[in-house]
């Protein structure tokens, strides 16, 4: 189905491994220029590769202009889905973006099709049927991407603000004052009936490894009760976050108790601009719940990370009350699918309606609804 394409059109280089991509990845990532999520730095990479499912093997593509001068790299990984081979930008429900790494603004302002067609090269050499490229956001960082410019609309959009060098004129943009004295009343409620709490960063692997292990413990409650498959119930999906850990690809944040207990947890892919939130958790204690540790987390969350010089800061996918409370930004998003082949195709079809299913139905309250309620009522023991 690739058609041959005009002479000065992108070259693909595809990659055996993602250590044999490692040299060009790396002087991507250090660009002036480049633009990128933190989930497709080479180490957060690196480190979820490891929980591929089983038959998936990676697949970097580079392409470059005529000229061979690097443009973009997407770190796929390509597996057999119903006797279809697939490829995925590695790092799948892990995590929130699944853009290229691209040089530079100019790069990124080449049109769709020109990359479309690329990337199309490279899957008739790799054998590939289909890639599938879920969530792409429209606009990162200001810039456009060229592979959201054709595709469906993404079942959910993805939230977050932008940060500056004052952390209180960045709480009072997005929190009214009422809400910022409601949150004050909290922790000095908390504090009255815990002691003295405090937002603290792991420093070091032991500090990382308590923080995973709340936020793990934590989250598997709240799974449970939802009646949600746990991710990281998976000894391979854990080995990921501590690795990635330790690579320096995740940052580690909770609000503790000066005893040591963690009462919230916030994790998150960052770079040298952005924390991408990841994964949050508080302590499923009933008790809690009316100091709102999360939404205490949160709020320091965003004065370190101003502090700190960070411009941007996302809470990822999906709607949820403590996203639309701080954000102020929408992040749109688009499923692409690029088909290689005619079972290519039938699977990107497939793919394009399922996309829309399941829009429409996060987007029903009545109909979200009843997808809760059957979920718990699946998770209660018969």
């Amino acid at each position: 189905m690739a058609e041959a394409g005009p002479a000065d059109a992108l070259v693909p280089e595809i990659f055996p491994s993602l250590a044999a991509a490692e040299s060009v990845w790396r002087a991507l990532e250090s660009a002036p220029g480049v633009v990128m999520t933190p989930y497709q730095r080479f180490d957060w990479v690196a480190a979820c590769a490891a929980a591929l499912p089983l038959g998936a093997r990676p697949c970097p593509v580079l392409l470059r202009d005529a000229a061979g001068r690097p443009l973009a790299l997407l770190p796929l990984a390509v597996g057999r889905e119903a006797g279809i081979r697939v490829a995925r930008v590695i790092g799948g429900r892990h995590a929130n973006y699944h853009m290229p790494v691209f040089a530079g603004p100019e790069a990124a302002a080449l049109p769709g099709e020109a990359y479309r067609l690329g990337l199309r090269r490279a899957g008739m050499r790799a054998g590939i049927d289909v890639i599938h490229l879920p969530d792409q956001p429209r606009v990162w960082n200001g810039v456009g991407n060229p592979l959201a410019q054709a595709g469906t609309a993404s079942p959910s959009d993805a939230y977050g603000l932008a940060l500056e060098a004052d952390p209180e004129a960045v709480l009072k943009r997005v929190l009214s004052g009422d809400a910022r004295r409601k949150l004050r009343q909290k922790e000095k409620w908390l504090v009255a009936a815990h002691g003295p709490v405090a937002h603290r960063v792991a420093a070091d692997e032991a500090g990382g490894e308590a923080i995973l292990a709340a936020y793990l413990a934590q989250k598997a409650v709240r799974f449970a009760q939802g009646g949600i498959a746990d991710p990281f119930a998976d000894p391979a999906a854990r080995g990921f976050l501590r690795a990635a850990a330790r690579a320096g690809a995740l940052e580690l944040h909770c609000l503790s108790t000066e005893g040591g207990r963690i009462l919230a947890t916030f994790v998150g892919a960052v770079d040298a601009r952005r924390f991408s939130g990841m994964l949050t958790s508080f302590d499923p204690d009933p008790a809690l719940a009316r100091f709102s540790p999360g939404d205490l987390l949160l709020q320091a969350l965003i004065r370190d990370q101003a502090r700190r010089g960070r411009t941007a800061l996302d809470l990822g996918v999906g709607e949820a009350r403590y996203k639309a409370s701080v954000c102020d930004e929408t992040i749109a998003l688009v499923d692409a699918v690029l088909p290689v082949t005619l079972r290519g195709r039938a699977f990107g079809a497939a793919s394009a309606a399922g996309a829309r299913l399941k829009r429409r139905i996060k987007r029903d309250p009545r109909l979200w609804a009843l997808v809760g309620r059957v979920r718990k009522a699946l998770a209660r023991p018969a």
